[in-house]
């Protein structure tokens, strides 16, 4: 087992390596973040380069949080490749201590830091988010004027059935909308209309549709001036259909999974969120072990970039498929505990698989 002065060692050097690695990528994207918002804010009356700087402050750390786990992998690997080529991890083994024991304190700060990053950060930086989008929205629109790929949905029920509501623009309170275009289904699920407006905007139990073109299954279109859209929806809940999963704090996702299908909207993206955080601080234990089955090799006689290269590719493979099983989720495709909990308890066991194939034979 390792000893308390070596553990207290090993930990604060992990632990250094990756708080400056996540340091040195964040100033790194918020110079570019930075520069990018100068460009569209170019344009704006009364916008400040302070104003600026305020916002791409407000924004980086949402994206920062995304790119922790590849903080901790660079930093493993960076950590394990000094102490071999000092030499001190020969010395380690030496006198005793095996790859299990030296992996203790990475393995300890991984687990601790995506922990906090859950309970403390996440909720820090989500706050942060939702202001940022605030600001950006009333300095740009929603993010600009959005495609219909990315452009925000609204799903409701109401007594006359369901409906999915898109809008190219949404207002800051979620009560006007701009192209916007709605999908009408009868109460036996049966699609009826679609519904294409120029503005539309939401009255006490109803949305109006202003410059409206009406298309019906069987029938030509028509246009007409107003369609008025029963509702069930509150401004309240209209805006909390649009608010993205990353920018609610950890500890208020399972209240709003609950508000959002009580009002009839679909929770099952704020239910992932919830567990993909829930299952970070795994996330962050088999980067570490894909760091260590990368970078425990002596390596003496060269293939130092041979190693590091495989260690980065196997951790951007973990994070793509972290991605694509998360949109699978998202999707309906696969349950979100499946979806978030799949990709960090497979990578774990496979490192912990590499790394037993390579020490103990």
């Amino acid at each position: 087992m390792i000893g308390w002065t070596l553990g207290r060692y090993l930990s604060a050097r992990f632990l250094l390596t990756i708080a400056a690695v996540f340091l040195l990528i964040s100033s790194m994207i918020y110079v570019v973040d930075f520069v990018e918002l100068l460009r569209r804010a170019g344009n704006i009356q009364g916008v400040s380069a302070g104003d600026i700087a305020y916002l791409s402050f407000l924004r980086v750390p949402s994206t920062s949080e995304q790119i922790m786990p590849f903080c901790a992998l660079f930093g493993t690997m960076a950590t394990f490749i000094n102490l071999t080529r000092k030499l001190e991890l020969l010395v380690a083994r030496a006198v005793g201590v095996s790859v299990w024991g030296f992996l203790v304190p990475p393995l300890a700060i991984a687990a601790a830091t995506g922990i906090a990053s859950v309970v403390l950060f996440n909720p820090v930086f989500a706050v942060m988010k939702h202001h940022a989008d605030t600001i950006e929205t009333r300095l740009f629109g929603r993010n600009g004027e959005q495609s219909n790929d990315t452009a925000p949905w609204i799903r409701q029920k109401s007594v006359d059935g369901e409906a999915f509501i898109r809008a190219g623009q949404v207002s800051a309170n979620g009560t006007n909308l701009t192209s916007a275009a709605a999908y009408v289904y009868d109460r036996a699920g049966t699609f009826e209309q679609r519904i294409e407006a120029q503005t539309g905007k939401l009255l006490p139990g109803v949305w109006q549709f202003d410059h409206v073109r009406v298309t019906a299954p069987g029938e030509e279109s028509f246009a007409a001036g107003t369609y008025l859209l029963a509702t069930n929806l509150s401004p309240e809940e209209a805006v909390r259909g649009l608010i993205a999963p990353e920018s609610v704090p950890f500890w208020d996702l399972p209240s709003l999974r609950a508000a959002a299908e009580t009002a009839g909207l679909d929770g099952t993206r704020y239910w992932l969120q919830f567990h993909i955080l829930l299952a970070r601080p795994f996330l962050f234990i088999a980067m570490v072990l894909i760091a260590a089955a990368f970078s425990l090799r002596f390596f003496r006689f060269g293939g130092i970039q041979k190693m590091v290269s495989g260690g980065v590719g196997a951790g951007f493979v973990l994070y793509v498929a972290v991605k694509f099983v998360g949109n699978l989720g998202g999707a309906g495709l696969l349950s979100p505990l499946a979806a978030a909990w799949s990709p960090a308890v497979v990578a774990s066991l496979l490192g912990a698989f590499a790394l037993l194939n390579q020490e103990d034979g």
